[in-house]
């Protein structure tokens, strides 16, 4: 189960169906939001701009109720680590170009290109939500601010939902929909921004896959 849920974190998310239960409101472009919006946005962008690493505590919440938790650790352009704690078994490591799904207990994984997940808004070397991504809504409330993206890509497509704190805009959760409408949320805490990082929490074993095809 906690690992179909943490596939669901970073595996891009069929199209079938989703446009059917998307309002006309979600697919306006950026250029319909407000004045307000947009510049939340802009204070956005700077903020994400501002943090090239990150580290600290994550809880994962499955649609069914379950919780899993760990540390994680990030590192951009493109690279970020989940270790998961007992029981579970998963290590979830992206290196720039791919996304790999290890288990620990079996020794298996999979990989993914990252930019064929929703990963790749959170890790780009500048982000501009407002130019690269399609922003469907923006929320400011007086402690948290939503922002709502539709992700489509060349074969698949989904929504991703950001939440930040408002008075720092520091990332506080994210939250992948997929095709029938289930969530999988990821909230952050005990978070260091731009502290040094060791590289080697990023490396992917490649070599794993083919000794793993040859058994």
């Amino acid at each position: 189960m906690l690992k179909r849920l943490a596939l669901r974190l970073i595996k891009p998310v069929a199209a079938a169906g989703l446009a059917a239960v998307l309002s006309l409101s979600a697919l306006l472009p950026a250029s319909a939001l407000t004045e307000q919006e947009q510049k939340t946005l802009k204070d956005l962008n700077s903020y994400f701009n501002s943090v090239k690493t990150m580290h600290g505590d994550f809880i994962q919440f499955g649609p069914d109720g379950s919780q899993s938790d760990g540390k994680f650790y990030m590192a951009r352009p493109g690279k970020v680590r989940f270790y998961y704690n007992k029981p579970s078994v998963l290590d979830i490591v992206a290196d720039g170009k791919s996304v790999s799904v290890r288990d620990r207990k079996l020794n298996t994984q999979d990989i993914w290109p990252l930019g064929q997940t929703p990963l790749r808004f959170l890790l780009s070397d500048s982000i501009d939500l407002q130019r690269d991504t399609n922003v469907t809504n923006v929320l400011v409330e007086e402690d948290l601010v939503t922002v709502t993206i539709f992700d489509k890509t060349k074969f698949n497509s989904g929504t991703l939902t950001l939440i930040f704190d408002a008075k720092d805009y520091a990332l506080k959760q994210w939250t992948v929909t997929d095709q029938q409408g289930y969530d999988t949320s990821v909230a952050v805490y005990n978070v260091v921004s731009n502290a040094p990082t060791n590289p080697d929490l990023f490396k992917i074993d490649y070599l794993a896959n083919a000794r793993q095809d040859k058994n």
